[in-house]
């Protein structure tokens, strides 16, 4: 038990000094936020849970492809933002991120990536 709190804690502690970094600078903390720290944790937490190389290793391969899509998001949200508000923007690019990884996803089903999650 002491363990999960431990990766609660310490993963909680990565988004919020992300959050109070870029309250202080925006560049800095966008260069901080685009760092796969959180994956990074992930992949230790699977380490040490696991043990698996295979288990750590597709990890790693599968966050790769899943990042792409995320990208036209970061494109998107400045621009809806004026126009939509945050929170209209916030759901307009999250649809946007959907659309992608979908057509992605078809995509890389053509050259023998499978993506699907079921």
């Amino acid at each position: 038990m002491s363990w999960l709190v431990t990766k609660y804690l310490t993963t909680a502690l990565v988004v919020v000094l992300v959050s109070e970094i870029a309250k202080r600078s925006d560049k800095l903390g966008a260069l901080v936020a685009a760092l796969p720290l959180v994956t990074i944790l992930a992949l230790i937490w699977l380490q040490v849970e696991t043990g698996s190389a295979e288990k750590v290793s597709n990890h790693a391969w599968y966050t790769f492809w899943y990042v792409i899509p995320t990208l036209p998001m970061f494109l998107a949200f400045p621009s809806l933002l004026p126009r939509l508000g945050f929170w209209g923007a916030l759901v307009a690019s999250a649809l946007i991120t959907a659309v992608c990884f979908w057509l992605f996803y078809l995509l890389l089903k053509q050259f023998g990536v499978d993506l699907s999650i079921l």
